[in-house]
């Protein structure tokens, strides 16, 4: 097991890392093996099949969590935020499957996160992400009526934003024990942004590290409307994303700001996704089914016969 800092790294957080694969490819299998080269690796597989570590390729050095079937993100973020806590680290860096992060950014995050944590309280720290498909950085995010407040990634200083998204960002696992494990209720989407509200509800910090980058893939293939690219999800995601909007909605403790930006999104992702996306009817079906069961608190794993 290797300990928190990389070798001539000056911070002393124990940090390890976190990866959730879902029907890995080789690929996915090869990154995960480079990160155990470098830090303490928990792979949470929700993959269907169960396997042991060394029928999937991963190498010794990986702790493998099987769980033979697809529990959802929050669930297995949590499995593995837990194992690490177990074994007693300070912090946990969560990556997708299919996210490439660079040596710097397994340095830097955890440097940052202590450094900020000498002046106050911080829940995670992440990058900007950068999806080449989309063809730019993305902006940090702050919420605000009717519309995101968008913070270009520019300078060294950490800025405080609202939310990041769960791969690349490096959670304090005091913190985490304060504001508590993921929603499981979520499955997937919005779990990372209903975590970091939460935490920010109980003073803590949310940074971004505008010097950091994580090459990221959002979603599918990107669909183009009207010149402008927007990224494009399996009709199920789409059911996800619907859902756990309405049931974050209706929840008191998030910010009015973000309500009145996702009601205002609404009616457009509806004509996106029924009218650029195939199947169109697949799509639109799926996710006025999804606004159903959030109105009506059905969460969890969606049920398909």
């Amino acid at each position: 097991m290797h300990g928190g800092a990389l070798s001539g790294d000056l911070y002393t957080l124990r940090t390890g890392a976190v990866v959730v694969f879902y029907n890995p490819d080789s690929a996915c299998i090869a990154r995960a093996n480079r990160l155990a080269e470098v830090m303490h690796c928990v792979v949470v597989d929700n993959s269907p099949s169960v396997r042991t570590a060394s029928e999937v390729g991963l190498s010794a050095a990986v702790s493998y969590l099987p769980n033979g079937a697809n529990l959802g993100i929050a669930t297995a973020i949590n499995q593995g935020v837990a194992s690490l806590i177990d074994a007693g680290f300070d912090a946990a860096i969560l990556f997708d499957q299919d996210s490439e992060p660079s040596r710097q950014l397994l340095d830097g995050l955890p440097r940052l996160l202590e450094e900020a944590l000498r002046r106050e309280r911080v829940a995670l720290i992440g990058p900007a992400y950068e999806d080449l498909r989309l063809g730019d950085v993305a902006p940090f995010v702050r919420f605000g009526y009717l519309k995101l407040r968008r913070i270009p990634p520019v300078g060294v200083t950490p800025i405080d934003v609202d939310f990041l998204i769960s791969s690349g960002s490096c959670i304090n696992l005091a913190a985490w024990q304060e504001v508590g494990p993921m929603d499981d209720a979520l499955f997937i989407d919005f779990v990372d942004l209903e975590w970091c509200i939460r935490a920010r509800a109980k003073g803590f910090a949310v940074l971004g590290a505008p010097e950091l980058r994580l090459a990221h893939e959002l979603g599918g293939e990107p669909v183009r409307v009207l010149g402008r690219l927007y990224p494009s999800h399996s009709p199920l995601r789409h059911y996800y994303l619907f859902r756990n909007a309405v049931a974050l909605i209706k929840r008191s403790y998030v910010p009015c700001t973000w309500k009145s930006t996702e009601l205002i999104k609404f009616p457009f992702r509806l004509a996106i996704y029924g009218l650029f996306l195939q199947p169109r009817l697949g799509h639109l079906r799926m996710a006025l089914t999804g606004i159903w069961h959030g109105l009506i608190g059905r969460m969890g794993a969606l049920e398909q016969h």
